[in-house]
């Protein structure tokens, strides 16, 4: 008898020390749990990290805890120096790691999806040609082959294993939808919101200069109302696929339905992924009756009204004459 208590008293012992004995160092570990991880492989993760010990004490808390149903799944940054249970708290609250992707204006689906890939938010091929599924777009509230144009570019917080290509694509068309209705166009300039999200990606790839932005789109606006064409460089690069980054006069002649040097229109969808302040230019154009741009070189353009002033511009900013 006297040896089973003192057997009993001892392992005693032992559970209590375990309770109580915080991980060694200092500093934070980084621990994935992936969804449908058992406690037993919870265990090992954590043990793995130098967090706790995984032997028969570790099931013995969990099961005295009533947190067994209470481990969630995810990315946890865990301080070193906590006990077991302390370390078992913050699985139960949940307490995951918040990431933050930032998707800078401009980009294209393709781009935007490499950024998402880098850090292994999502499958790229799935996330490109989730955005040219027809019946995922329609799901998503917007009438157009692609989703090219309606991912608003924004710094975005994203939970590891929470995120995938569908959540990703989802969230960021929100946002979308959501700024253009604090946009709130009416049919500005007779345009649908199609053609002028089309615009607004133009406009977005023509200056990096946002005071710019309004008397870029004020050009482009007034080109259309005379039927003249665009001529955009930025149209014509899109719609070489394999584009080497130098345009050539072959280039600019050759018929494609973004070739804005070809055809006397609007370009057949967006090029990019316009951000606020491109939106806004095209709903607000600045008051001007400039029909022509050229760079300067410096990020920023000369207007001109009238073709002979533009090739006076040209001359000087771009043939150094």
């Amino acid at each position: 008898m006297l040896v089973f208590i003192l057997f009993i008293s001892g392992a005693g012992l032992w559970q209590r020390t375990y309770l109580t004995t915080a991980s060694p160092g200092t500093g934070e570990v980084v621990v994935v749990i992936p969804r449908g991880t058992g406690v037993r492989g919870i265990g090992a993760l954590l043990a793995a990290g130098g967090l706790l010990k995984d032997d028969v004490r570790y099931l013995c808390m969990v099961a005295l805890s009533g947190l067994k149903a209470k481990l969630q799944a995810g990315e946890y940054s865990i301080p070193q120096g906590l006990t077991p249970p302390e370390v078992l708290q913050l699985l139960a609250n949940g307490s995951t790691l918040r990431h933050h992707v930032t998707i800078p204006e401009g980009l294209t689906v393709e781009q935007v999806a490499a950024v998402f890939a880098r850090d292994g938010w999502i499958r790229r091929e799935q996330f490109i040609a989730l955005a040219q599924d027809a019946e995922f777009i329609r799901k998503l509230g917007v009438d157009a082959p692609s989703l090219e144009g309606y991912l608003f570019p924004e710094t975005y917080t994203l939970v590891r294993n929470e995120a995938d290509a569908q959540s990703v694509l989802r969230m960021m068309v929100d946002r979308f939808q959501r700024v253009w209705q604090d946009v709130n166009p009416p049919e500005a300039h007779g345009l649908s919101r199609r053609q002028l999200l089309i615009l607004a990606s133009m406009v977005e790839k023509e200056t990096g200069a946002e005071a710019e932005r309004p008397l870029i789109a004020r050009v482009f606006l007034n080109r259309l109302a005379r039927k003249m064409r665009l001529q955009s460089d930025p149209t014509v690069i899109y719609g070489i696929r394999e584009f080497n980054g130098n345009l050539t006069k072959a280039d600019l002649q050759r018929a494609t339905p973004y070739n804005t040097y070809v055809i006397p229109a609007l370009p057949v969808g967006p090029i990019c992924n316009p951000g606020r302040a491109a939106l806004e230019a095209v709903v607000r154009p600045a008051a001007s009756e400039a029909l022509y741009f050229v760079s300067k070189n410096d990020g920023t353009h000369v207007f001109s009204t009238n073709l002979t002033d533009h090739n006076r511009a040209v001359k000087i900013y771009q043939r150094g004459l």
